[in-house]
């Protein structure tokens, strides 16, 4: 699949279901509820991008900004289809929400990835390279004391300040 064949923009509502269904095939990504990714492509379209071939959605990034930072960009899931993995789909999207005007001021980006999900690890490398910058990273939600050893420690990666 060439990356060019995939258009990337703000989602609209009729979106949601599609991007359920395309995180439900994209595990271990947790599934959320179809109203939650409504929710998300409604209330949340300015911080989120979604990925089509033709008529078919290969890619979501949902992200918002920090209630009580503003210039922060959180991503919250990043979803790429098995068919168009592999070709910087996951960055174009991002990209996508901080050159929209009204994120201009957008200077931080954060995550909250597991240790061993190699993807957004590669994700924020790659974002971080980009602005010659590099991923801060600590702990964010430890599995024992906020997950009760039922999922693994969410890292924080943060990349900033970044300049637009």
């Amino acid at each position: 699949m060439k990356l060019d064949q995939i258009s990337v923009e703000k989602p609209n509502s009729e979106d949601g279901l599609d991007v359920h269904a395309l995180v439900e095939r994209c595990p271990p990504l947790d599934p959320n509820s179809s109203y939650c990714n409504l929710l998300q492509v409604t209330h949340f379209k300015e911080t989120c991008s979604i990925a089509r071939k033709r008529n078919e959605v290969v890619g979501f990034v949902s992200g918002y900004r920090l209630p009580d930072q503003p210039e922060t960009l959180f991503v919250w899931q990043v979803a790429v289809d098995e068919s168009a993995r592999g070709h910087g789909l996951a960055f174009r999207m991002v990209q996508s929400i901080l050159n929209r005007v009204q994120n201009k001021n957008i200077k931080y980006i954060q995550s909250t990835i597991t240790g061993d999900n190699n993807a957004s690890w590669a994700l924020f490398n790659k974002l971080a390279r980009h602005y010659d910058l590099t991923v801060n990273k600590s702990i964010q939600f430890d599995e024992e004391r906020h997950f009760k050893g039922l999922h693994a420690t969410e890292y924080l990666a943060e990349i900033g300040p970044i300049q637009n």
